[in-house]
């Protein structure tokens, strides 16, 4: 059994992997200015393109941003090398995915196993995998006529989505949804509440993996004065 634990020496340290415009991003900074996020500091947000927003959301909290772009090198080694030096600069407890489309290199995976961790805008095992990001979700869910979908937070491994899962959220389909509507009643009702919460139990050290899936620990009650 692994327990994902919060660092003797101070809070967790946490690395955001984004590709986009980081409304994921922007969740996890405002949790922790709203106090949610006790256990738990951004280090640094590392994007791979770099019109990303999510740099500009970064700076203005003032988080050190990172773009290491695939068309800075001339292979896709040569960049999975620079992306995971940018990780380790980083010296992270733990990196979180915030609609990161990159395929992370193999290493990364086995040097920062049970400390990456991912969200994805669906019920996993439903519309997941390869194929299956962004808009390319909401727009299945709908063609399939689901009535409940959501979000899950999950461990990264070697798959695609298949990583032990951490948390998960439902949310209503309804009958006039477009696949925009949705993925925005998904991010709002889900992702957004979902991703902050996973974080602070991991840094609270109240996450517990073992055989392929995850045990999050009740906080103790405090005894009666």
């Amino acid at each position: 059994m692994l327990t994902q634990q919060m660092p003797e020496c101070g809070k967790l340290r946490v690395l955001v992997c984004v590709s986009g415009g980081g409304t994921n991003l922007q969740a996890i900074i405002d949790a922790k200015a709203a106090g949610r996020l006790k256990n738990a500091d951004l280090v640094r947000v590392i994007a791979n393109k770099p019109e990303a927003y999510a740099l500009e959301r970064a700076k203005k909290a003032g988080i050190e941003g990172v773009c290491v772009s695939p068309k800075d090198f001339p292979d896709r080694e040569a960049f999975h090398r620079a992306f995971l030096a940018a990780v380790e600069e980083a010296a992270p407890d733990l990196i979180v995915l915030a609609g990161f489309l990159v395929v992370l290199p193999e290493e990364m995976i086995s040097r920062y196993r049970n400390r990456i961790i991912n969200i994805h805008p669906s019920l996993i095992p439903s519309f997941c995998g390869t194929g299956f990001y962004g808009l390319k979700v909401h727009e299945a869910a709908l063609e399939r006529g689901v009535k409940i979908t959501g979000a899950t937070v999950h461990f990264v491994d070697e798959g695609t989505d298949t990583g032990p899962i951490i948390m998960q959220k439902a949310v209503a389909v309804k009958e006039d949804d477009t696949p925009e509507v949705l993925q925005r009643r998904v991010m709002e009702e889900a992702e957004w509440i979902l991703l902050p919460r996973a974080i602070e139990l991991i840094a609270a050290g109240r996450v517990k993996t073992a055989a392929g899936q995850v045990c999050i620990e009740q906080e103790k009650e405090l005894d009666e004065i």
